[in-house]
């Protein structure tokens, strides 16, 4: 498993951002001179190498596209008053939503719920247009961890989706980018201030990755650094101002973020 993101010099430290693969040793982030997701092979090193304890962690990647997919997961679709779906049921999320690590989801209408949804991230790695499921894997550079927070007020009362999940802050993502992972039956958790809400499994989703790329790729071009958020498990729940979420998939590291009202 190789891990990539998108590092600043923390602290007091200047400099611009620059994309990054994480050593084995877990503490030596080492510069890359374009993009991982164009081709992490050619991406050749800077020279340099930094400490992860001296840096910053951005959002990992800046997909031209963000898209999502829904009811993915029977227990979810249920729990949400809803049959399961006979194809993916698919929107688009505004990019300006994404958050890193480490932020701060604002509520822009504190007195609306709001729900989280721990998601794993499929990130294309090459231009996909009809894909055939069979070979969709080799369009998928790897993956990452997601929160696809959702106003429900919003999302109930109207017929399309991208409203109710684009507010700016409303999708985290990160901390980091993995490559050759198995991605079949990982654990998918969340944690609301401590206590466990979400406890499933990426087995249980109804299309797979790759279903889901060859369903994309028959009407959308899907560029390398586009996301594809595959759907959450059961436990979805709401958020309120102090709240701190962890969200955690398999053994990609945990994706914190705390919540507070936006202000007006």
């Amino acid at each position: 498993m190789r891990t990539f993101g998108n590092f600043r010099p923390g602290g007091h430290l200047e400099g611009a951002s620059f994309y990054g693969e994480l050593l084995p040793d877990g503490q030596t982030v080492r510069a890359l001179q374009h993009p991982f997701w164009i081709d992490p092979d050619t991406a050749a090193a800077s020279g340099t190498d930094h400490p992860l304890s001296a840096l910053e962690v951005g959002v990992p990647l800046a997909p031209s596209k963000l898209l999502a997919v829904g009811r993915n997961y029977a227990a979810h679709a249920r729990e949400r008053g809803h049959e399961a779906p006979t194809t993916p049921m698919t929107w688009l999320k505004g990019p300006s939503s994404l958050l890193a690590h480490g932020g701060v989801i604002e509520l822009p209408h504190p007195e609306h719920k709001v729900d989280f949804e721990t998601e794993l991230c499929v990130v294309i790695g090459r231009t996909a247009k009809s894909v055939p499921a069979a070979e969709a894997d080799r369009y998928i550079f790897g993956y990452t961890l997601g929160l696809d927070m959702s106003d429900r007020v919003i999302q109930d009362s109207e017929k399309q989706f991208y409203r109710a999940k684009s507010f700016d802050t409303f999708t985290p993502l990160g901390p980091f980018v993995y490559s050759d992972v198995d991605s079949s039956d990982l654990p998918v958790t969340l944690h609301q201030n401590g206590e466990e809400r979400q406890n499933g499994r990426t087995s249980e989703m109804i299309f797979k990755p790759r279903d889901i790329v060859a369903f994309l790729s028959q009407s959308t071009t899907l560029l390398p650094g586009d996301v594809i958020m595959t759907g959450t498990p059961a436990g979805v729940g709401p958020v309120k101002e102090g709240d701190r979420l962890e969200a955690r998939i398999g053994p990609f590291a945990p994706l914190v973020v705390s919540v507070r009202n936006a202000a007006r």
